[in-house]
């Protein structure tokens, strides 16, 4: 009954599906029938004209989109407690040639207008500090805390109002989705996001990600990052297939909306033992050590956060009656 990592849940059938579909001979790298699709089926679920492109990873889709939007000699705006920050080994610094993470506080590791704006109110405007090239934030945060749109724009019209270019992490998008009921273009575009990592493998894929580009600027830079970084896969039709599964029959929210829901029934049976609001599929409890081994006693596989807190993810496929057995579990605590 493991609830550690949603990275942990099995593929979706209909991935493995659509790369047997896939399995035949075709043009190489990203000239395929599949590749080629990715644009218009991701502007049509955007509602604007966008670039698609598919990486292996989230630190790639994320760097990649960060390389494109700042300077060597920059710095990126972020939560002391980003993904970008604290487990990436330092990949946004390698692929940008030496750019600064500027980190920034805010609870449950979201970032707020005047969080940000204080912390470059900050920077000096000399040629002894890094400036900020670009703001960076994670939706559904690090903490399963889900930005709204309203809140999202706010930050987008900050960053254009300074110039910098605007990055969503999306590895938890759809979580996010599903937990606002916003579209994806009022959650990404149309409040001011430049360039989207939108993640699949935490939501039944595989082995794809999509980095969707809003500013065609950056599309061709990024193109040639991508290759120069190893992320050209020479059958990237097998990548392209996996995203266009999920998205064309909103798979990827029936997903989401399988695994916010389990979250859910978590949340109500922690009550005063969370830590933090569960907006999307992370739950963070308070448990004694005590506690959380007579918890896995009973079968149940979580992360220690820190000392005194578990993080409990759930997954697409989670079974959900081993979700209320651990929702039981959690009361008799």
């Amino acid at each position: 009954m493991r609830f550690f990592s949603d990275n942990a849940a099995a593929v979706h059938p209909a991935l493995f599906k659509a790369m047997a579909e896939a399995d035949r001979l075709d043009t190489a790298y990203d000239s395929d029938a599949w590749s080629q699709r990715l644009d218009r089926a991701f502007s049509d679920l955007f509602e604007r004209e966008v670039t698609a492109l598919w990486v292996t990873t989230g630190t790639a889709a994320n760097c990649l989109a960060l390389a494109g939007m700042v300077h060597p000699y920059g710095g990126i705006l972020c939560h002391r407690e980003a993904h970008i920050q604290v487990d990436e080994a330092g990949a946004p610094e390698f692929f940008t040639g030496g750019a600064k993470l500027l980190l920034v506080d805010g609870p449950g590791a979201k970032l707020t207008v005047d969080a940000v704006e204080d912390a470059r109110s900050r920077i000096r405007a000399d040629v002894h500090q890094v400036q900020a090239d670009a703001l960076s934030i994670t939706n559904a945060t690090e903490y399963g805390l889900v930005y709204s749109a309203a809140e999202t724009a706010a930050l987008g019209a900050w960053a254009k109002d300074h110039g910098l270019g605007f990055h969503l992490d999306g590895a938890r998008f759809a979580n996010a989705v599903v937990s606002t009921g916003a579209s994806p273009a009022a959650l990404t575009w149309k409040a001011g996001v430049d360039a989207l990592s939108f993640g699949f493998v935490k939501n039944g894929g595989l082995s794809a990600e999509a980095l969707i580009l809003f500013d065609p600027a950056l599309a061709d830079g990024i193109r040639r990052r991508r290759k120069r970084s190893g992320h050209l896969l020479s059958k990237g039709r097998y990548l392209a297939a996996q995203l266009l599964a999920m998205i064309e029959g909103d798979l990827w929210l029936s997903n989401a909306r399988s695994a916010n829901e389990a979250a859910r029934r978590l949340a109500e049976a922690a009550g005063a033992r969370l830590v933090h609001p569960v907006e999307a599929n992370e739950v963070f409890l308070k448990v004694t050590a005590e506690e959380a081994a007579a918890l896995r006693a009973e079968g149940f596989d979580f992360y220690d956060w820190g000392v005194g807190e578990a993080r409990l993810v759930t997954s697409w496929d989670q079974d959900m009656q081993a979700v209320d057995r651990l929702a039981e579990a959690i009361r008799r605590l």
